[in-house]
């Protein structure tokens, strides 16, 4: 049997909608700890371009912050935040590094983020933290 010639045609495009979808990613929504001058904050950012709505973080341990006076995983930011536009980033202190490992708290945290995209599909991400790497990294404070 003699092989079938077949014309050269043209790759498929993508659709309009694939193409979109690649140039304006989902949502995609992390929680970093952020070590600055001897000071520790929790960063809450959308680093995807659509928005995520009902964003919601769980924190594998409480942790407290503000010289041990204030359960920084439990303000509203990390369980009443309805909208997240992409690209924002949201910062709160946690607490001066000498005194966050002063008081002896878990190191080892994980914290588990979900929230909707626009077509509210549910989407969840895990990050585990290890803020041990922060205990000895050298900071100066300038006189005020």
């Amino acid at each position: 049997m003699a092989k079938r010639k077949t014309a050269n045609r043209p790759a498929r495009s993508k659709s309009q909608a694939q193409r979109r979808a690649a140039a304006d990613p989902d949502p995609y929504v992390i929680v970093d700890f952020v070590f600055d001058q001897g000071a520790l904050f929790i960063a809450i950012e959308n680093i995807g371009t659509r928005p995520a709505f009902g964003v919601r973080v769980e924190f594998s341990h409480k942790l407290m912050g503000v010289g041990g006076s204030v359960e920084v995983s439990a303000l509203p930011l990390f369980s009443a935040l309805e909208f997240l536009p992409g690209g924002k980033k949201i910062t709160t202190f946690l607490d001066a590094s000498e005194s966050f490992f002063r008081s002896k708290q878990p190191t080892q945290i994980t914290a588990r983020i979900s929230y909707k995209d626009a077509g509210d599909v549910k989407l969840t991400q895990t990050i585990r933290h290890h803020l041990e790497i922060y205990r000895d990294i050298g900071y100066t404070t300038l006189p005020q």
